[in-house]
């Protein structure tokens, strides 16, 4: 995909997004995603050489293979949303053999589900694509419903099924959230013990942070925060929401923050408001990826690549998009997911 039909796909927004240049956190102040990024983060880390290899596997497959940025393809809405729901638009991803074969012919840098799925199609495909194993989930059969994300296999089983990495999910904010720390803590430790790389799915979850008509679990400041608190139990990659709004911790009068976050630190373009995201990982140290967000149908392609602009303008590693590709036709989504990878290989795109 070219510049041009990039800027075509982001109409009013285009000016806005490819020719903003940040004055809140400086592109220079930044650790930069690039080809020797790894080189450059872990290996002063404690990360083992085996979990230096199982990054290596994730950042050099696929189109974006040793750019340092990364696409890849989750697919666990089955569990954390029901698989009529997010199946029904394109039944032939009940098989789990299809969720690969999209994140492989989509030129991704790894496939993300559940446990089930992956331990079916393991001796097939792990070894043709890095395998991330989602070891927790939310569940909707619970009546009246709960959020909850809970252990669905260990990491020991993640291991042996071939995987390169494990996700999992935390509620900040939630009442459960403590022993989900807790827990993800002990397992991303015993991943790394056993060499895969660890990916954190880093959700503000509350009914208290939705106040006065506006949804705060998608404020900059809040999900900077969940960010801040997904690196310090080393999280290797942070998944985060897209920033919508900011003002999350004086809205809902909580917490601590300071007044320079939102003087000085972000602005309303979209751009600097993820750049603070990715302060919060580290000043990008560790790599964040957003979300591609549910299907919306005809403007998905423009949302995608408008996500993707966002991300890698604001220091971001990449995009991890599920729903806008799968519940297509095959060839519509590996055409979606290949224009998400265009804008990372884009040259002229670069951090504002």
């Amino acid at each position: 995909m070219s510049l041009q039909k990039i800027t075509e796909l982001l109409g009013a927004d285009a000016d806005n997004l490819l020719s903003h240049s940040s004055s809140t956190i400086t592109k220079e102040s930044l650790n930069q995603p690039g080809p020797d990024a790894l080189d450059e983060v872990f290996s002063i880390s404690n990360r083992n050489p085996q979990v230096l290899r199982s990054l290596q596997a994730i950042r050099g497959h696929g189109r974006l293979a040793n750019t340092g940025y990364v696409s890849i393809l989750p697919v666990d809405q089955g569990i954390e949303h029901t698989a009529g729901a997010s199946f029904a638009p394109n039944p032939i991803y009940f098989d789990p053999e299809n969720i690969v074969k999209l994140a492989i012919e989509g030129g991704c840098n790894a496939v993300a589900t559940t446990f089930g799925g992956l331990a079916l199609m393991s001796r097939k495909y792990a070894h043709k694509i890095p395998f991330l194993v989602k070891i927790n989930h939310n569940e909707l059969m619970t009546y009246p419903n709960t959020f909850d994300q809970v252990m669905y296999g260990s990491v020991d089983e993640a291991w042996n099924l071939g995987a390169a990495a494990v996700g999992a999910t935390i509620y900040y904010g939630s009442e459960e959230s403590n022993r989900q720390i807790v827990e993800v803590a002990e397992a991303f430790e015993r991943a790394h013990e056993l060499g895969m790389a660890t990916v954190l799915w880093c959700y503000a979850r509350n009914s208290g942070f939705k106040k006065d008509g506006t949804d705060y679990h998608v404020a900059a400041d809040l999900t900077g925060q969940a960010n801040h608190l997904g690196v310090t139990i080393q999280a290797d990659i942070i998944k985060q929401k897209l920033p919508e709004n900011n003002g999350g911790f004086t809205a809902v009068s909580f917490g601590k923050t300071h007044p320079k976050v939102y003087d000085e630190l972000t602005s309303d373009n979209p751009i600097d408001l993820c750049r603070y995201q990715v302060a919060n990982c580290y000043m990008g140290r560790i790599g964040l990826i957003n979300s591609g967000g549910a299907s919306s149908g005809e403007s998905d392609l423009a949302d995608a690549v408008r996500t993707a602009v966002i991300n890698k303008r604001a220091g971001g590693m990449g995009l991890i998009s599920g729903r806008k590709a799968f519940q297509r036709p095959m060839d519509e989504g590996i055409a979606l997911l290949n224009a998400i990878q265009d804008v990372y290989l884009t040259k002229e795109i670069g951090l504002a």
